[in-house]
């Protein structure tokens, strides 16, 4: 059965998910531990419950959403998936994250590329990899159909939505990514968000004022 943790870490209270199911094989999403008692908190939970990290993902590359990716990285010797779109990002992370007061090493490269319709396991857990950008280029959406479960970043909120208004960032792309890619899904899909608390589907095609069914 697929169970979550979430984390949330750095100023920014980026939820870090992790999913991890019997086979104790685990998913790192958003890794964004920034500090050493962040990391430690993380390395303790992965070490108690025994789980074996197998893949490094990230919904999207703002730079909030990788501060812990080095670290993942080499901690665990797993190596960074993402969209192709977002590489750019990785690319300015550095400069971009002086800017908010980070001081962060040059990001790792990714080792592969997920696409949109990309179908990948862990453990005995299938994960479909939908890409819906608005918020930023290369934003991905993970979703476990079996579980009822997607981890979507910064493109949904419960009841808000991703920020459009950065580089890359497009109001009517972001609201056509979640028309046609989210909420075609069952309305009892629960949502995690890359900030703040979970929502599910149904709940936002009713109620999100940005870009609900009655909005």
């Amino acid at each position: 059965m697929l169970q979550i943790k979430k984390f949330a870490f750095n100023a920014f209270q980026v939820n870090t998910v992790l999913l991890f199911d019997e086979t104790k094989e685990c998913v790192i999403i958003d890794a964004a531990c920034y500090d050493d008692y962040e990391r430690k908190q993380l390395v303790e939970f992965i070490k108690e419950n025994e789980l074996k990290p197998v893949r490094l993902i990230n919904t999207h590359c703002h730079v909030d959403h990788i501060l812990g990716i080095n670290f993942a990285s080499d901690y665990y010797k797993i190596g960074l998936e993402i969209h192709k779109a977002g590489e750019a990002f990785l690319d300015n992370a550095v400069s971009h994250g002086m800017s908010f007061g980070f001081n962060i090493e040059e990001p790792v490269k990714p080792v592969s590329f997920l696409k949109d319709g990309d179908v990948i396991s862990f453990g005995n857990t299938k994960l479909n990899i939908l890409y819906t950008p608005g918020h930023a280029d290369g934003s991905i959406c993970i979703y476990a159909e079996k579980e009822k479960l997607i981890v979507v970043g910064d493109v949904l909120f419960h009841g808000s939505i991703g920020r459009t208004d950065l580089p890359t960032g497009n109001f009517e792309v972001l609201k056509e990514s979640i028309h046609n890619k989210l909420f075609v899904l069952e309305d009892d899909v629960r949502v995690i968000a890359g900030h703040g608390p979970d929502t599910t589907i149904g709940f936002e095609k009713q109620n999100n004022p940005f870009v609900g069914l009655r909005a």
